[in-house]
């Protein structure tokens, strides 16, 4: 019944969707890798500004909560159920991954943080942010991992 935080969206979303996101991922990904360095930088930087499909959701949930009190108190109390829906289905949300924004949102392509993140570590990785990393697990090795920032 309750889905895991990490795979709670794209496990509720169709497959083709998914496979859309993630190809137009590693589209961006290869566009960087392909114009080099500056590319890379900006395109991290774009990453630090965008928005997760939470973050969507959180600011629509209570905008348009929001919007039914303001009617509810203002127009007709009808609208007052629009609250108790929005609420509802967020709810749901926090517990399934799911509510009626989420297929809309993906399918335009609004990510999770774990899809950005994936993003914005093989950029890192293209950088050259891990090259300092040995397989033994050394601690230069291990501080230069945690110097990164995710």
């Amino acid at each position: 019944m309750f889905a895991t935080t990490a795979s709670r969206v794209a496990g509720n979303t169709a497959d083709h969707v998914n496979a859309e996101i993630r190809f137009q991922t590693e589209q961006s990904i290869a566009r960087c890798a392909a114009a080099g360095p500056s590319a890379i930088e900006q395109r991290l930087d774009a990453l630090d500004h965008e928005w997760d499909i939470e973050r969507y959701l959180e600011t629509m949930a209570p905008s348009f909560t929001l919007l039914g009190l303001t009617l509810g108190l203002t127009v007709n109390r009808k609208w007052l159920v629009l609250p108790f829906l929005v609420q509802g289905f967020f709810l749901q949300h926090a517990l399934q991954g799911w509510c009626p924004p989420v297929p809309v949102l993906r399918r335009l392509g609004i990510r999770t943080s774990d899809e950005i993140n994936e993003e914005r570590f093989a950029l890192k990785a293209l950088r050259g942010d891990f090259r300092d990393l040995e397989e033994t697990g050394s601690q230069r090795g291990l501080d230069a991992f945690a110097a990164t920032r995710f």
